[in-house]
């Protein structure tokens, strides 16, 4: 099922988008840019709760992907 998503076109944008990222954290203070992903990480950390699939719901998903991604090697 195709939904008309444009996988080339949205590579680029990721790649322009850590292109300009990796430009500010050369041209600002360190002090600056840490502050920044420091804060960024307590917000991800705080919201964690908020989410409904719990750690464990987690795990089973991953380890059924893996055993779909190579299946007999368990």
């Amino acid at each position: 099922m195709e939904l008309g998503f444009d996988r080339e076109k949205n590579r680029q944008e990721r790649l322009a988008f850590v292109r300009r990222h990796a430009l500010w954290v050369r041209r600002v203070p360190n002090e600056v840019w840490s502050r920044e992903q420091a804060d960024l990480i307590d917000a991800f950390l705080a919201n964690a709760g908020s989410y409904a699939l719990s750690r464990a719901r987690y795990l089973e998903m991953h380890q059924a992907l893996a055993k779909r991604r190579h299946p007999g090697s368990s």
